[in-house]
This record gives structure tokens, sequence and C-alpha cells, in this order.
């Protein structure tokens, strides 16, 4: 087989790693991204709870760089602190190095298995749960097959004779052989899978056990580069949990490395195959990087804040006193096709605004303060002062004569528009008073209760999203996808309703002091995904998609 063949079949395999590692963290992020979120900020006021969190999401994601972003997006908006964002940080990188441990075991039978259970969960409902969950499996059956194939694809480099000059050359040369395994990381963007290939290719004889080490000193590096690279043009406050976990890991990394270089350590510690000693170090590397970690948290935050402050630059739009500018120009209105675009431009704004308010309620439920509470309230000021300008300027373009379709868009966004400023009102009237009312008599939710408005919650939230694609693309399967979840959503209500009457029944303390709470918060999501819902309506009924109020058979 000729080299080039080799390299390509590799190529494929490292491709179906990389795809496997991405469907999976997708899949999870779909399914139980909102619950996660929220489990995690909940838990990370105790040091010992903020790394068993990190290090849990961490192995559910499948990626300790997607953690780093999330919590660095809560240390930005001032949710958890910067201490305990640097420990779930440090959690997160312990839960990515047992992953690979996890991986490394003979899991050749769940192939089948994960693919099968996959697909069928997959194509058989509508559910998107059940079909998350699908995509997960398969996900890690693909992930365990493509191990077995870089390990198939490479077994002919055994025979060839350039292999062992390239060993041996990055055998005598440990720094270029790190800094190529930190490049090779931030290439895949995957300290999980950049370890693995190194598990796979060692397993075959090709990685004697020093240069393993080192390699996996810089798949620590390279991982560590990721976050800070995606965050450069974030806010401040986002990019110091990033950069000080680059300060941690990285340049624990770089001290490793010349640690390991000057007193040459026994290896066979660590395992009795290359293997074993590659996955070993990954695992201890991160655990003395925590243990460092937990009495340094706070001063290697305050070490990022500093550097982040000398890296930021001025704020353009200051400069210039940018002001938020309205697309609905009048001089378009002669013109109803352009003047039409110009109010979808401005409904899409207040999309929004209105996501942003569905995002930050549920927010409130577990951590209310007045500042964010008057925030909140502003927005939907915001939504119905943007609602009072779109329908005036869309009466002003009815003046002018219209084709049949221009006139059919023009009452579709008119109905679009009243439905999302309903939307914002019940958010602000009758969601933020269950704040408030929580807030002031000291209510909590029981455990099964908070998971349980965490993933209705998730599911409208879900449903928004389709609901404003939905205005813009006017993409009628989109469409019957959007009015198929709010059937699907009822029966979760009901489901979630007969949960909370058993919790009741049971005599629960809590679930009696919030019963009210907890069940006027379900009819309100219900009512809100409802009406986005019916965003949907006016695309199914001009494709004869709708009958009635049902959707027709397909």
């Amino acid at each position: 087989m000729s080299g080039s063949v080799v390299l390509l079949q590799l190529a494929g395999a490292v491709a179906l790693m990389l795809f496997a590692t991405r469907m999976v963290k997708t899949g999870v992020e779909r399914a139980y991204g909102e619950v996660l979120r929220h489990r995690l900020r909940a838990t990370m006021r105790n040091p010992i709870m903020a790394v068993l969190a990190g290090c849990g999401l961490s192995i559910a994601l499948q990626s300790s760089t997607a953690v780093t972003l999330l919590v660095g997006s809560f240390a930005g908006a001032g949710i958890v602190s910067g201490a305990a964002g640097q420990l779930a940080v440090r959690g997160a990188e312990i839960g990515s190095a047992l992953v690979v441990k996890l991986l490394t075991f003979d899991l050749t039978l769940l192939v089948p298995l994960c693919l099968i259970a996959g697909t069928v969960m997959f194509m058989a409902t509508e559910r998107r749960d059940w079909r998350q969950l699908g995509r997960i499996l398969i996900g890690i059956g693909l992930l365990i097959l493509s191990l077995e194939m870089i390990g198939q694809a490479s077994e002919p480099l055994r025979q060839s004779s350039l292999m062992p000059l390239i060993i041996s050359y990055f055998s005598g040369d440990f720094v270029t052989a790190y800094l190529l395994a930190a490049l090779v990381t931030w290439l895949f963007h995957s300290s999980i899978a950049a370890v693995l290939l190194l598990v796979t290719l060692a397993g075959r004889g090709f990685i004697p056990p020093g240069l393993g080490i080192v390699l996996v000193l810089g798949v620590n590096l390279g991982s560590s580069v990721i976050a800070p690279l995606l965050t450069r043009s974030a806010d401040p406050g986002i990019r110091v949990v990033p950069i000080g976990n680059l300060l941690m890991r990285g340049m624990g990394s770089l001290v490793m490395l010349i640690l390991f270089m000057t007193v040459k350590p026994p290896i066979g510690l660590l395992g009795a195959t290359v293997p074993d000693q590659i996955v070993n170090a990954h695992i201890l590397f991160n655990v003395i990087i925590l243990l460092a970690g937990l009495p340094l948290a706070g001063l290697v935050y305050r070490v990022s804040e500093k550097i982040v402050a000398v890296s930021a630059k001025p704020d353009p739009a200051a400069a210039l006193d940018v002001v938020e500018l309205s697309a609905l120009n009048e001089s378009a209105l002669d013109t109803p096709s352009q003047a039409l675009a110009n109010a979808t431009r401005e409904v899409v704004r207040v999309c929004e605004t209105v996501e942003i308010m569905l995002k930050r309620i549920i927010e409130l439920y577990e951590d209310a303060d007045p500042a964010k509470i008057k925030a909140l309230a502003a927005l939907d000021d915001r939504v119905d002062n943007k609602h009072a300008a779109i329908k005036l300027y869309l009466a002003k373009i009815t003046r002018n004569p219209l084709t049949e379709d221009e006139a059919l868009r023009c009452q579709e966004l008119i109905g679009a528009c009243v439905k999302l400023e309903q939307v914002g009102d019940i958010i602000v009237r009758n969601m933020l008073v269950h704040v408030k009312k929580k807030l002031e008599r000291g209510l909590e939710f029981t455990p099964e209760g908070w998971r349980e408005l965490c993933a209705f919650h998730a599911s409208v939230l879900a449903n928004a999203r389709l609901a404003f694609n939905v205005l813009v693309s006017r993409d009628p399967e989109t469409a019957r996808q959007l009015v198929l979840e709010k059937d699907l959503l009822r029966e979760r209500e009901k489901e979630t309703s007969a949960s909370h009457f058993l919790r009741l029944r049971d005599g629960t303390a809590k679930s009696v002091e919030t019963s009210s709470i907890h069940l006027d918060t379900i009819r309100d999501l219900k009512q809100i995904n409802s009406l986005l819902a019916s965003i949907a309506y006016p695309v199914l009924e001009e494709r004869g998609l709708l009958g009635g109020s049902r959707l027709k058979a397909s």
C-alpha cells in the first residue's frame, strides 16, 4: 500500500473521530445543555463542588474547552466568582482526562449496540430529547469505531523505513515534539481527540515512553490555548477564566517539561504499557495542576484580570458614541419590497431581545436581585417601543398598492410582532412576579421540581429559536417541526404536572411552598410556546399543510 493511501486512510479515521466527538457534544448540549448550565451555576459556590461540577460537565460534553467557555461567560456576567470558575475549569480538565481513560478500554461490542440504538431513537420519533439521545449514542459508536480505524490505518506504517527516522528525531528533540503536539491539539480543538490519537499510535508501537510523556504535555499546552483564542474578541470579564487556565495549565506543562528533561523520572511507575503510561500521565498532570490550583485560584484570577486589562483594547463604539439605529427607513415606503425587508430586520431585532428576556428570566428564578429585575423590565419597554414603531411603519406601507404576497407578508409581520410583544408581557407581568414572590418569601424549589422547570424552559427556548428562524427563512419543514414540538410540549406539561402533584401528595414541604409558582411558571411557558409556535401557521397555511387546528398528515 502506498504512503499516500495510508495517510489518506489515517486522515479519514482522525476526521471521523473529530466528527464523532463533536456529535456527542452537540447532542448533550441540545438535550441537556440548559439543565447542565443551571446545575453548574448552582454548585459553583462551594470549591469542592465547583471541581466536581466542572468534571461532570466535561465528561458529559466531551470537551473541557466548552466548559472553560461556559464558566468564562458565567464569570463575565458576575454569576460566579473568578476563583470558583478557575476551580471548575480544573475539574473539567480532569473530567476530560477520565473520558480518555474510559475510551482506552475494549469497547468494541458497544459500536453496533450504540449505532443501532442511536439510529432507532433518532429516526423513530419526533421528540427532541429522544432524537438527541440517539445522536449521542451514534456519536459514541462512531468515536469507538474511529479508534479502531486509526489503529488499522496506521498498521502499514510498521513496515515504513521513514517512520523510525521520524520517531528517532523527535525522541532526540523533545522541545519540537512538545510544540508539535500543542499545534496538533489546537488544530483538533480537542485534547480528548489528540490524546486518543497518541494512545492508539502508541498501542501500535510507534511512540516510545519518553516521547509519549512529552507529547502529552504538549497536548495540554495546546488545549489551554484554544479557549483564549476563541474568546480573544469577547468582553474582558469573559476572557479572564480562559487566560487563567492558560497560566495554570499552559505554564504548568512547560514547567513539567523542564522537570522531565532535567530529572528524568522513572516512567514505568505510570503503567506497564506505553498507552497506559500516556493516559495515566495525562490524568496525573491535571491532578497536579488541580492540587496546585486550589490554593492559587484567587491569585491566578487576579493576575489574569491584570493581563486582560493590559491587553484590552478601547471600545471604538464608545469613542463614536454609537446608538442603536432603526431599520425603519421612511424613504423606502414608496418601494414596498424594500420597506417590508426593513420591517423584517426590525422584527428580527425584537426576536433577539425576546430571546434574551426568555434566557434571563429562568436565571432570575435562581439568582435574583433588584438590579437584574429592573434590567429585564427595561428590555420589555424596548420591545413595546419597537412593537409600536413597527406597527406604525407597516400601516404606512399598506397605503401603497401591494401585491398579494406583499400583503400577506405584511400581515405575517404584524402578527409576529404582536405575538412577540405578548411574550414580553408574559415574562415581565407574570413570570417576573413569580420571581419577586419567590425572592421575598425565601422559597426554594425541590431538586426534582427545579430540574423539571429547567428542562421545560429549555424546550421552550429551543422552540423560540425555531420560530425566529421560520420568521426569516419561511422554511416549511422548520415550521412543521415547530408545530410538532408544540404538541410534544403539551404532553411534557402533563407529565410535569403529574410529577408535581405526586410530590404534593407525598407531602414534600418545598413542593407545597412553591406549588403555585411552579404550576404558574409551567403555564406561562406553555403560553409563550403557543404564541411562538403560531408564527409558523402562515407558512404552513400558504402551502396547505395546516388543516383546522391540526397539522395535516404527511
